[in-house]
């Protein structure tokens, strides 16, 4: 079956001057348009429900996001809160809840968006203010009883609000390679690799060779969700690992391929990704979406 694309134009809110270029998903679903990798496989998601953020989120902290209120909780997200940036929160959570049905019937789905993986039950951390990935893993699980679930995180940065979320939920098995000494203070996943400052794509792609096949012989996940951060790419402007756009394709087509050879349904979500020059990091966003059509149909 063709993957599956998630995506709306309200992903995008003005956030103002920042260092997070929320227009890149305008740019990313542009380009895959453009180079007809996008078409009749195209699904527009609907926001989040109250009831899907309180599978994960306090009610306290719920209601501050939907009066899009400026308090403790919401001011560590690092991000300026509105009704719109709020709306556009909800509407990746409902996208990468999309994207995780779509790849249980069809295979394979991603989502434009999201990979929020720094918020908190409590609080928002590192410009996330919704845990999309841990929110639409709960959904799924709801659905479907005694679901398997593996997070496979390749951002920059350790998917610490996952970790926590899921610290103790032998269901759900969270693995997260990234650069040791940076952001956020560490939560203990179930599988941690943590770099060294300028690895590059040899070193890089050695761990993740091991690792994921690992997983899926040894974990034997149901289903897979895979958060394809760009900003290990060495052009990043806050981060200090060195993975080419070459090595980040290779990295993408490992995981998409090892999901496929054991047949687990994978949904990918985009993550992170601040490189001094918007088009690399648009260009390593399509690349995982290439990736995905080229390993499981387009």
């Amino acid at each position: 079956m063709p993957t599956v694309f998630v995506y709306a134009d309200g992903y995008y809110a003005d956030i103002g001057v920042h260092v997070f270029p929320v227009g890149k998903y305008r740019l990313v679903y542009q380009q895959l348009r453009a180079r007809g990798i996008i078409g009749e496989n195209l699904i527009e998601p609907q926001p989040a429900s109250k009831a899907d953020l309180l599978l994960v989120h306090d009610q306290d902290y719920v209601e501050d996001l939907i009066r899009a209120r400026s308090t403790e909780r919401t001011a560590s997200s690092e991000l300026p809160i509105s009704k719109a940036i709020v709306q556009a929160f909800l509407l990746a959570a409902g996208g990468t809840i999309r994207a995780c049905e779509e790849a249980l019937e069809k295979d394979c789905a991603i989502n434009l968006t999201g990979g929020f993986h720094h918020a908190f039950p409590d609080h928002g951390e590192g410009f996330c203010y919704v845990n999309d990935m841990a929110v639409a893993v709960r959904r799924v699980q709801k659905q479907r009883k005694g679901i398997r679930v593996a997070i496979i995180d390749c951002d920059l940065h350790q998917g610490n609000g996952t970790a926590f979320i899921f610290k103790d939920d032998e269901s759900v098995y969270t693995f997260s390679i990234h650069q040791r000494d940076l952001y956020p203070p560490k939560q203990d996943s179930s599988w941690d690799i943590h770099l060294k400052n300028g690895v590059g794509d040899e070193e890089y792609l050695a761990h993740l060779e091991k690792a994921v096949p690992a997983i899926m012989e040894k974990f034997k996940p149901d289903f897979v969700l895979y958060q394809a951060g760009a900003d290990p790419y060495e052009g990043d402007q806050l981060g200090d690992l060195r993975l080419s756009i070459e090595g980040l394709k290779k990295r993408d087509d490992l995981v998409f391929s090892e999901c496929k050879k054991h047949r687990v349904p994978v949904a990918a979500v985009l993550g992170g990704g601040y490189a001094l020059d918007t088009n690399d990091t648009v260009t390593i966003h399509a690349n995982t979406c290439l990736s995905a059509v080229e390993c499981f149909g387009g």
